[in-house]
Parts: structure tokens; C-alpha cells; sequence
């Protein structure tokens, strides 16, 4: 491994454990918010990454691929735990629990605007910190990818993605056999699905980020556009 590949490796960890994190204080907030106090009460309803680490997700896979190159960029988090039940009066249980799974990927999505505000700032006030090989503009950069990639991937209806619950609790009754006999398949398709996202997430992929082309566009003045890689 080289200080170039550790590194890479480092920064893609750390971003990655921030953005889970957020990622899932998202649906305990969400989720609080609703009446639903359960992963308060379990100790989620915080921005501390100790309380969402997956040690297997988190971090053995994510290490494992600074040494071995072909494990699949991919990571996750410890679920957060939703009792519908628990939600306050006036609040359906399918409307929450949509409201409470999309607080995940939006707040990703979140992230990813935030991080090509960040950048834009930076190039527009302070270019000189961003110039060569520029460690802040990477960090942003990556923030960028990764927080839109786990958005989208979150959005893919298949159990245990945030998709899924989306797809449950707007399903109609009379459809509910045919998802049950798809869910049981879930762990199946969820691995071909790390394998298939590189093929899958480019087209949304792209399209999110010309969004953000356009942000970072809109922020830096005309004389100093450079566009983001």
C-alpha cells in the first residue's frame, strides 16, 4: 500500500463515518420529532459516531479496502430503531414512517449542498488555499460524492434500504403478498446490488451533481469559474 493509497483510504473513512453518522441521527431526529422517543431512549438521538458505528460496516469493510482494492466501496451504519406505534396523535403511522426514512438520504443530499457551498466559498474568497493538490478541496470533493451516493443508494427500494420502507408503507394492502415474497429475496438482490451500483448509480449520479455544477457555479463569480472535478 502506498502513503498515497493510505491516505485516500483514511479520508474516505473518516468521510464516510461523518456522513453515516448524520445519516442516522437524521431518522432518530425525525423520528423524535414525530412523538417517537425509542432511539432516543437508545441513545441515537446524537451526532456522536461511537452510538452508530457498525463495526463491520463502518469500519472492518471500509479498512479492508485500503488493502484489497476489489472489496466494493461501500459502508453502513447501525439501524436506527422506529416504533410507529409511538408516533403522536394526528400522525399516521405510513406518514411517519415515510417522513422518518426520507430524513436519512435528505440529509445526506443536505450535505452534499452544504459541502459544494463550502467549496465554492472557499474558490471565491480564499483561491489560494485550494490551489495544487488542495486537501480541503478534496475532502469537499469526496464529501460531495459520497453523501450523493448514499442518498441514492438509500432510495433503492430493497429491504433493508430506506427505499424499502418508503415502498411498505405507501404500498396498498392488495400488493402486500407480491412484496413480502420480494422482500424474502432481499439479501440476495442487496448483494448484487453492491456489486451492480457502479452500473446503477451513474445516471442519477450524474444528474445530481450538474445540480451541484450549477450551485457552486451560481456562488463563484464569472472571472473565477473553474468548475468542480
Amino acid at each position: 500500500m502506498t502513503t498515497t493509497n493510505l491516505r485516500d483510504g483514511l479520508a474516505f473513512l473518516i468521510t464516510l463515518i461523518l456522513s453515516l453518522s448524520v445519516h442516522e441521527y437524521a431518522h432518530a431526529w425525525s423520528a423524535w420529532r414525530l412523538g417517537d422517543d425509542t432511539a432516543s431512549r437508545a441513545g441515537r438521538l446524537t451526532l456522536n459516531p461511537l452510538a452508530h458505528i457498525d463495526l463491520v460496516g463502518t469500519l472492518l469493510i471500509p479498512i479492508a479496502r485500503m488493502f484489497l482494492p476489489g472489496v466494493p466501496l461501500f459502508g453502513w451504519a447501525k439501524p436506527v430503531p422506529v416504533n410507529p406505534a409511538r408516533f403522536r396523535r394526528g400522525v399516521s403511522m405510513p406518514t411517519g414512517m415515510l417522513l422518518t426514512s426520507l430524513a436519512g438520504p435528505l440529509s445526506n443530499l443536505l450535505l452534499a449542498i452544504l459541502s459544494t457551498v463550502a467549496l465554492a466559498l472557499l474558490y471565491r474568497f480564499t483561491p489560494g488555499v485550494l490551489q495544487g493538490d488542495s486537501s480541503a478541496s478534496a475532502l469537499l470533493q469526496l464529501m460531495m460524492q459520497l453523501n450523493v451516493s448514499l442518498a441514492i443508494f438509500n432510495l433503492i427500494p430493497i429491504p433493508p434500504l430506506d427505499g424499502s420502507r418508503i415502498v411498505e408503507w405507501l404500498l396498498p394492502y392488495r400488493l402486500r403478498p407480491g412484496w413480502d415474497a420480494f422482500c424474502r429475496m432481499s439479501p440476495f438482490l442487496l448483494l448484487l446490488l453492491f456489486y451492480a451500483a457502479p452500473y446503477v448509480l451513474p445516471g442519477p449520479m450524474r444528474l445530481a451533481n450538474q445540480l451541484l455544477d450549477g450551485l457552486f457555479l451560481a456562488i463563484v463569480p464569472a472571472s473565477s469559474q473553474v468548475g468542480m472535478q
